[in-house]
């Protein structure tokens, strides 16, 4: 692989783009809290009218397991479009074509996340379930069945990996890359807040690896398509696994070592293919990170709040 053409084909878009006013890194941070601020207030508007509907047998139904996925996708959404319009950042620097060879590294990368690192999460909820933590993951997902997996794939795996990539790697990392900030901890705490976000402790770990890769590839390729590709993907394969049943843990001796080998393998090569191109590292620190945490501070509030609260529940069931 030439990773010199890499270098030009980057050089070639970060003098277009120096012309482009940089958003100041507070963007990203309001772009955080607003998202979360926008989640629960749909989710409460959406409790609010459920409530008021006097149907029998429609709390727990696919319909409101739907509207409890789409809800942040939602405020996803609304936050793009206010970041669009408040920073004047042009669509084409969020959504620029990458190079064909990042895709191939992105479904070897998730590939590898998914079968490989997994069982890290797996750990941390043994952990929980040793003192007491009940899992209740399942009761919030829809019928998988038949043709209800259609619906599922739109909404559970599609717009996220449409709505989160361009808000999580697009707005706020991307106003850590454009403000200096070093790689390291820019790919470090996106994935932080990316995990926090989703407030669930259940996979609070395989979402902030999940997080930081879709930073460091996004960052590499200089684009958010091929980790949009790697994100749908995720979320697909858990859904397609679910759908057919396919229990993972019944996997014969030979079928384990064969399915952790070829997915650690893809994961140890495709980390390892963009961990070379140095060309794209930046050296540093955090600049004004406190006015960056001080306008993601309402969004951080909210997420812990929320991650504490599916904490204590868990314990409670």
């Amino acid at each position: 692989m030439d990773f010199s053409a890499i270098s030009c084909y980057n050089d070639g878009m970060e003098a277009q783009e120096q012309t482009l006013q940089r958003p100041p890194v507070t963007e990203g941070g309001i772009a955080f809290s607003l998202a979360a601020l926008l989640s629960v207030v749909l989710s409460l508007i959406a409790s609010l009218i459920i409530g008021m509907i006097p149907t029998e047998g429609l709390q727990g139904s696919d319909w409101v397991k739907y509207i409890g996925f789409l809800l942040p996708q939602l405020a996803f959404a609304a936050t793009a479009l206010f970041y669009f319009r408040r920073t004047k950042q042009p669509v084409r620097r969020i959504y620029r074509p990458a190079k064909w060879y990042f895709f191939p590294i992105a479904v070897m990368l998730q590939f590898g996340l998914l079968f490989s690192l997994n069982f890290l999460n797996d750990y941390f909820v043994g952990f929980l379930e040793h003192l007491g933590y009940t899992s209740s993951m399942q009761d919030s997902v829809p019928t998988l069945t038949g043709w209800n997996l259609l619906p599922a794939i739109l909404i559970i795996a599609l717009l996220p990996a449409l709505f989160e990539e361009t808000v999580f790697r697009g707005a706020i990392f991307g106003s850590m890359e454009q403000n200096g900030w070093g790689t390291v901890p820019a790919v470090l705490l996106s994935g932080a807040l990316f995990s926090l976000f989703h407030g669930n402790p259940e996979q609070t770990v395989y979402q902030f690896l999940c997080g930081v890769s879709f930073a460091l590839l996004a960052q590499r390729a200089g684009s958010l398509l091929p980790g949009m590709l790697a994100h749908f993907l995720n979320n697909a394969v858990i859904l397609v696994l679910e759908s057919c049943k396919v229990d993972l843990a019944a996997l014969s001796l030979v079928g384990s070592v064969v399915l952790y080998a070829v997915s650690g393998a893809c994961l140890v090569a495709s980390v390892t293919l963009l961990l070379l191109m140095k060309e794209r590292n930046v050296k540093g620190g955090v600049r004004d990170g406190s006015k960056f945490f001080l306008a993601a501070s309402v969004g951080i509030v909210i997420c812990a709040i929320e991650w504490i609260a599916a904490l204590i529940q868990g314990f409670m069931l």
